[in-house]
C-alpha cells in the first residue's frame, strides 16, 4: 500500500478541524470556507474583467448554457 503525504497546509488544517466538536462548529466552518472561496472567485472574475479577457459581451453569451454533463436514459 502507497503511504498517502500531506502537505503543511492539510497537516495544519486537520489539526484546526480536530478542535471541532459540535455540529454548529462545523457549519461555522463550511460557512467561513465557501466565503474564502466566494472571495477568491470574486478576486479572480474582478481580474479577467480588468484585463478584458472576460467583458459583458462574453458574459451576455454565456447566459443561458447550460454546461451539465447530459445523461442518457
Amino acid at each position: 500500500m502507497e503511504a498517502i503525504t500531506f502537505s503543511p497546509a492539510q497537516v495544519h488544517v486537520f489539526n484546526l478541524v480536530s478542535h471541532i466538536k459540535t455540529a454548529m462548529g462545523l457549519e461555522l466552518l463550511r460557512k467561513q470556507l465557501a466565503a474564502f472561496y466566494a472571495k477568491q472567485v470574486d478576486e479572480e472574475m474582478d481580474q479577467l474583467w480588468e484585463s478584458g479577457q472576460f467583458d459583458q459581451k462574453k458574459l451576455d453569451e454565456l447566459r443561458g448554457s447550460h454546461f451539465r454533463t447530459p445523461y442518457n436514459k
